[in-house]
């Protein structure tokens, strides 16, 4: 597996694939955001309003497509905060369930964190469903678990359900190679 950071266009042409596995993983019951039932169109629509992120250099979204669907992806959300460049937040870590248990999801969030730390970011955070199977996988990657909000999300459904916490702390990298707090507009 060897997931790919897509550019604006990449994501834009790929807008189905990505639209066909979030609308499968809503159906699921994971939220991610959305409720249920999120439509294919509703689905590529959100996918394709993120382009513009994508060419500022705001997001980044990383993709592992075979040709006919998207196995997985997940996404890392910039901030232009001047004193929060060295943080971003990881988003919208989704696995096809025909590609679970294949180490995927670790393959992704690998991918993003060797991304962040070439652009100079030091420290991620997250939230996911508390009980959730992510919370496992968080804890095995190395996450540290920083607390939980009561009813803070809703599940697909629309129940309120508590959200669970996560940050991780980033190794440093060779000072000549790590840029410090580059801008936003750089992170492309």
């Amino acid at each position: 597996m060897s997931p790919q950071r897509l550019t604006a266009t990449e994501l834009l042409d790929s807008a189905d694939l990505l639209a066909a596995l979030l609308a499968d993983v809503v159906a699921g019951g994971a939220s991610l955001g959305f409720l249920a039932p999120l439509t294919h169109r509703e689905a590529a629509s959100w996918w394709r309003s993120l382009a513009p992120a994508v060419t500022e250099g705001r997001l980044a979204v990383w993709a592992e497509l075979d040709g006919h669907r998207c196995l997985g992806t997940v996404s890392l959300a910039f901030t232009d905060k001047p004193n929060g460049r060295h943080r971003a937040e990881v988003a919208k870590l989704m696995v096809h369930p025909a590609a679970r248990g294949r180490g995927l999801a670790r393959t992704l969030l690998t991918r993003l964190e060797d991304a962040a730390l070439d652009a100079g970011v030091s420290l991620l955070v997250l939230d996911t469903e508390t009980d959730s199977p992510a919370e496992s996988l968080y804890l095995a990657a190395g996450w540290t678990r920083a607390g939980e909000i009561p009813d803070y999300a809703t599940d697909p459904a629309g129940t309120p359900r508590p959200t669970t916490l996560f940050y991780k702390r980033l190794g440093a990298r060779d000072p000549a190679r790590t840029p410090q707090y580059r801008s936003a507009a750089r992170y492309a």
